[in-house]
């Protein structure tokens, strides 16, 4: 059986509170004079801090500046938690809401499961993949959905492997699994030694996200420009990628420009920040919003509103695998096949109701 990630309904969380048999949920916003991503967002989601829940639903037309917006661009509002209603465009309420919660189901492999297209992906990193995560996060329910479009002869199937640090090698490098999920892609023209430019392929975007720095409200930090930066330390998780902070000309780290500090995880790097040992944290927005609530410090940050980067996360492919050029294409196929069809925008306003109603 191709599908991996089975119907086991744990039950409907009540996300909305605007329910309305006439009414409609999301769509398009023309900016008027004197708006801004965060008024916008107050006005519609009576959140301020919800504007970049806009910008990564609009990063084709903004771009990486969320000022970059103009009077009379229209910006296409995600439904979110029942808001807003009203706009044109807009699908009804009944209809937007999400589907019961459907946890992921791992079967037990055998030895047919070698002659499938082989996924791997791994727990724990919210709220893109998950093994208690609704059809496993968002990512992966994408892929699965799109795999299931792209319907392979061979089949395929989804394996959790927890140790990220195995999936480059030797996982894949030495193709004793086929296609890796999800990981974000460096500037490749501008880093080509970089681990990932050199010895991956990769796909069609999955989904874009915003790279942003949490900082001590207390001390909170203007990202203006780049120079408001410079001297200043920034933690960054063990592991987590830095290629964004030497990419589009910037150079932060070769040229000593900020210092770069180092902790075991997200929530070691937030405690940095709170004991005055570093000036910010950068992380994925959803990562940096999980482990604030997580922590009980949500009032204590600051989300600068100024994105450090926006990275686009990828199914990957080592170059080395003798059908990597086949694979990444019944992978993109498949990706075209739900955008086309409407089940990818579907998916990521289902996942993203649930992120929001948590933060």
């Amino acid at each position: 059986m191709k599908k991996l990630i089975a119907a086991a309904v744990l039950g409907v969380s009540v996300l909305w509170a605007h329910m309305g048999a006439a009414q409609t949920c999301g769509g398009i916003y023309r900016v008027q004079p004197g708006d801004s991503l965060s008024v916008i967002a107050d006005r519609l989601y009576k959140n301020a801090g919800m504007w970049t829940a806009i910008h990564n639903r609009n990063i084709a037309a903004i771009g990486p500046k969320p000022s970059a917006i103009r009077v009379g661009m229209p910006l296409e509002i995600t439904c979110l938690n029942g808001l807003p209603v009203g706009l044109e465009g807009g699908r009804a309420l009944k209809e937007a809401a999400p589907a019961a919660a459907t946890p992921v189901r791992i079967e037990a492999g055998n030895a047919a499961v070698r002659q499938k297209i082989n996924l791997l992906t791994g727990d724990d990193f919210e709220p893109f993949t998950g093994k208690n995560l609704h059809n496993g996060g968002l990512l992966t329910d994408l892929v699965n959905t799109a795999m299931i479009k792209a319907n392979p002869e061979r089949g395929f199937a989804i394996h959790w492997v927890d140790d990220w640090s195995s999936h480059f090698d030797p996982l894949l490098s030495n193709a004793l699994l086929d296609i890796g999920f999800p990981w974000y892609k460096p500037n490749c023209t501008e880093l080509p030694d970089n681990y990932r430019c050199k010895n991956l392929l990769f796909s069609d975007p999955l989904f874009e996200t915003l790279t942003l720095m949490f900082a001590d409200a207390a001390r909170p930090v203007s990202f203006a420009k780049e120079e408001d930066l410079f001297g200043k330390s920034i933690c960054r998780p063990k592991g987590y990628d830095t290629s964004i902070f030497n990419e589009n000309g910037r150079n932060w780290l070769r040229e000593e420009k900020i210092t770069l500090v180092v902790a075991a995880t997200p929530g070691d790097c937030f405690d940095l920040v709170l004991e005055g040992k570093a000036d910010g944290v950068v992380l994925n927005e959803f990562t940096g919003r999980n482990k604030m609530k997580e922590m009980g410090i949500v009032e204590r940050i600051q989300v600068v509103p100024e994105p450090i980067s926006i990275q686009s996360h990828h199914v990957v492919v080592h170059k080395s695998h003798p059908q990597a050029q086949e694979l990444l294409d019944i992978v993109n196929r498949g990706l075209r096949g739900i955008r086309e069809d409407g089940s990818y925008q579907a998916i990521v306003e289902d996942h993203l109701a649930r992120v929001w109603a948590g933060f």
